[in-house]
């Protein structure tokens, strides 16, 4: 909570530190690029190392690695002396760190978690996240006008040392150690086999892969140039966004109370509703009206990543969350910068309102893809302790065979 509640004002902080010191657009892409590449080439990687050793020290490597890379991009900028190469090498340490940070914090959670109230302590766990993200984001905008981007990531190199050092002191010494497997490639095939002999959660994977990256190039491309054009400017989008925030709070406020049963049906109905940004922008709805819409998605999606950290936590055996939790991420961001890149080509081959009607469109349809796969419907909560390993608790549709399922992208 503490790295995110840094980490969302920071990446605010980068961007206008490139504009502060005289870059442009391009060159705030390429910082931002610079940190997305090395986490999706480091990612399998991080998530092999998470599963082979102590999760929380990996955790507190990569916490210190985040730590250095940021304090010393705060010096930089700070003293007016930062070059764009030194901005992208930083960034790209940043992204490093991130991918190993990202599959070790996903494994430790779900290793946490016994018996029945898992779904309540995911809930809880995702709104503290939420809640940071956008604390963070709302209070680095704020030091940004204050005191400027330079001091906000130097708050945020201090928030790293402060999270690594709490976590360097946590007892885990009653957590068993994992046996190392057959070597680093060894190990990602076999996350691999986990993940490929589960066609709800490749499924749901796949399926995010593509739904994360046209809702990113919609909201980031698309709906600032809606906002400026007809909504009145920056203010309205940003309260959109806010409402989106405040919508996941209360979606896990909601999932603290209600366990469904069949967890991934439950879910994956609830990702439907990503398809209405982008509608609601292409229409365009008053400001008003997009709020409206934004919070009623934050809901739908908090529901689905509660329901989905269940279905890990269930299926999965503890000693690969980290690897699955890797190929989850990896498939959730790959495609992300391709969508961002390519949203200005596409808005002038078809027309900004087609191509935000076309994100709406993938988003269904592949939505409804999904709830094709027999285990996605029919994975059912199992109550108790999780048996973690066992084979998929699955009520097979009438005449119908498939297996089960779960994967939170």
């Amino acid at each position: 909570m503490i790295t995110g509640l840094g980490n969302s004002g920071a990446l605010i902080a980068a961007a206008f530190a490139v504009l502060a010191l005289g870059g442009d657009g391009t060159d705030v892409g390429l910082v931002a690029a610079a940190r997305t590449v090395p986490l999706v080439l480091f990612l399998l990687v991080g998530g092999a190392v998470a599963d082979r050793l102590p999760r929380h020290r990996v955790m507190v490597a990569a916490n210190a690695l985040n730590c250095v890379s940021q304090g010393v991009f705060a010096a930089l900028v700070i003293t007016g002396s930062a070059e764009l190469w030194q901005m992208v090498l930083l960034s790209a340490l940043g992204g490093i760190g991130h991918a190993f940070f990202a599959p070790a914090a996903e494994g430790m959670v779900l290793a946490s978690v016994r018996g029945e109230q898992a779904g309540r302590a995911f809930a809880v766990f995702r709104m503290g996240v939420n809640g940071a993200s956008i604390g963070g984001a709302a209070l680095g905008g704020a030091l940004i006008a204050a005191v400027g981007p330079g001091w906000v990531l130097a708050v945020d190199a201090a928030a790293f040392a402060a999270a690594g050092a709490l976590r360097a002191l946590l007892d885990l010494r009653a957590v068993p150690e994992r046996a190392p497997g057959g070597g680093l490639l060894g190990d990602l095939r076999d996350g691999w086999r986990e993940v490929v002999g589960r066609p709800w959660l490749w499924a749901v994977v796949g399926q995010f892969a593509v739904v994360n990256a046209v809702v990113a190039a919609a909201e980031a491309v698309y709906g600032p140039q809606v906002a400026e054009e007809h909504l009145g400017g920056a203010r309205p989008w940003g309260l959109a966004l806010a409402a989106f925030g405040a919508g996941t709070v209360c979606g896990g406020v909601l999932m603290t109370r209600w366990r469904p049963r069949r967890i991934m049906l439950a879910g994956t109905l609830c990702v439907f509703p990503l398809a209405l940004p982008s509608a609601a922008l292409a229409v365009p709805l008053p400001a008003a009206g997009l709020a409206a819409v934004m919070f009623t998605t934050g809901v739908a999606i908090e529901v689905f990543g509660v329901s989905w950290m269940t279905a890990l936590h269930q299926e999965v055996p503890e000693e690969k969350f980290s690897r699955v939790s890797a190929y989850d991420w990896l498939g959730s961001i790959a495609l992300v910068p391709l969508a961002t890149a390519a949203a200005g080509p596409v808005e002038s081959l078809v027309g900004r309102p087609a191509a935000l009607w076309g994100c709406s469109v993938l988003v269904a349809v592949l939505t409804a893809a999904v709830l094709c796969v027999p285990g996605v419907r029919g994975l059912t909560r199992r109550d108790g302790t999780a048996a973690v390993g066992s084979q998929p608790t699955v009520k097979e549709p009438s005449g119908g065979s498939g297996e089960a399922a779960a994967s939170l992208s």
